[in-house]
């Protein structure tokens, strides 16, 4: 009985520290194992905006 109910405070722990860390971030994604294609196609994403971010910069500095 005492094996289960630890087993299950731990399964609880675990799933608590999993949620808080993705509201703390305010993320869908925070790491390869939610979603790792999803992490993919948002770096790529903050790769391509970090680009045109320097590219606006650039054009306005002439």
């Amino acid at each position: 009985m005492s094996m289960t109910a630890q087993r299950n405070l731990s399964s609880s722990a675990n799933s608590l520290a999993t949620s808080m860390q993705r509201l703390s971030s305010g993320l869908r994604v925070n790491s390869a194992k939610d979603d790792a294609a999803g992490l993919a196609i948002s770096e790529r994403m903050n790769s391509q905006v970090r680009g045109l971010n320097v590219a606006a910069r650039n054009a306005n500095d002439g």
